[in-house]
This record gives C-alpha cells, sequence and structure tokens, in this order.
C-alpha cells in the first residue's frame, strides 16, 4: 500500500486518527504512539496495519480501529494502580496498550491457538504486566477480580451480569453497544456504585457484534 516506515505509519494514525477525535490524554496518545501495530496482525496485513478501519483477525476477531479504542480507553479514566480486564483481546494489541497505563492487564481469549499467538506476541515485546488466558468470554475471568475497569474489544448486544459481578466498586466497563436490529452501535461505559450498575452513551461507532455477546433466539412453542 505504502513504502513509509511503520514508525511513520503508527505517529500519522495517532495524528490523523486519534489526536483529531476528542482523545487528549496524553498517557493514552503515548500507548498509541508507541504500541507496534504491525506485530499484532498477519504478515500479508502489515501494511494495512494503520488504517482507519478494524482490522480482521482469525476466528471472528478484530482490532478495533484506533479512533474508536483510543475514545473508549480514554473514557475509564484509567489509573496507573488499576487492574484491568480486556475480553475477546486477539492477539493481544489493546492489552499491550493498555499495559503502560496500569497495574496489570488479565487479557481473555477462548481458543488456544489465539491464547498463544498473544502470549507469544506480549513476551516479544517484553510487556511483565499483562497475562493472557484462556476462559469464555462471557464469564470473565473471576479468579483475578476485582477490576477497576474492564474493557470488551467489540461490539455487544448485551453485557452478561457475571462481568459487572466482576467489577470494583466505582469500576467501569466500556464497550460498544449494538442492540438486534440496530444499525449502527454506541460506545457505552457502565459503572458501578453501590452494588448497582448505571450506563450512557458515549459516541456512535460501527463494530462488529462479537458472537459471544449475541442475544440468543428465544424459541417458543
Amino acid at each position: 500500500m505504502n513504502d513509509m516506515p511503520f514508525s511513520e505509519l503508527r505517529k500519522a494514525m495517532v495524528d490523523s486518527q486519534i489526536r483529531p477525535n476528542k482523545v487528549i490524554d496524553d498517557a493514552v496518545i503515548a500507548a498509541f504512539a508507541t504500541v507496534p501495530r504491525e506485530l499484532f496482525v498477519s504478515r500479508q496485513m502489515q501494511n494495512l496495519a494503520y488504517i482507519d478501519e478494524d482490522i480482521p483477525l482469525s476466528g471472528g476477531r478484530f482490532i478495533i480501529e484506533a479512533m474508536v479504542m483510543a475514545r473508549m480507553i480514554q473514557s475509564l479514566g484509567l489509573q496507573k494502580t488499576d487492574n484491568v480486564m480486556s475480553i475477546g483481546a486477539g492477539t493481544g494489541y489493546g492489552s499491550a496498550v493498555l499495559s503502560s497505563m496500569v497495574a496489570s492487564v488479565i487479557a481473555i481469549e477462548t481458543r488456544t491457538q489465539m491464547v498463544e499467538k498473544a502470549q507469544q506476541i506480549v513476551a516479544g515485546l517484553d510487556i511483565g504486566n499483562v497475562a493472557v488466558v484462556k476462559s469464555r468470554l462471557q464469564d470473565g475471568y473471576p479468579s483475578e477480580a476485582p477490576y477497576q475497569a474492564i474493557i470488551i474489544e467489540g461490539g455487544v448486544e448485551h453485557v452478561p451480569a457475571a462481568l459487572f459481578e466482576q467489577l470494583s466498586e466505582g469500576g467501569r466497563l466500556v464497550s460498544v453497544l449494538r442492540p438486534q436490529g440496530r444499525e449502527v452501535g454506541e460506545a457505552t461505559i457502565w459503572e458501578k456504585r453501590a452494588g448497582h450498575v448505571t450506563s450512557r452513551a458515549l459516541f456512535t461507532a460501527q463494530v462488529p457484534v462479537l458472537d459471544e455477546f449475541k442475544v440468543k433466539p428465544k424459541f417458543t412453542f
């Protein structure tokens, strides 16, 4: 597609996709400017790693386009002491971005092959505070809870109660909510206070819905 070095493509992504789109958190900007997105995609996709679209991976996974992911992460208001869970982590790009901003990241995936791929990439970048583990996405990873923040790296038709149970008091969960029948989703943040969860829409976003978070059809007889 082009002959620009990846470092220049990364800078262009930050300057043209992230900064102009209401991303002002210096830590978020620095993370996207540092993590080599091209390492998290297949070799044949590397020249497309920095385009302003979702990047497909295998098994129905994808890397969310940078602008949407950056705004989602910014909305979490992360602290250096936070324990964060990334659900549907794919090859680990989002977790690598999060790693410089928080104390620890639990990244979960369902398929052994994807888990091992993400582990390999994260280890190769010498990121020591990301643990990639195998679990059903809708189950989360209760043994490392509570989490101050959870990000679901894809669209959802609903969020299972089990995930809210793993949030700490004051914890936040962010994803793109796209109920059945809707053409466009809304990035949405949920917050847990005194055991109650409230939500608010942040911005519209076109992100594919993860199969694990689709509402199962109800059969009537």
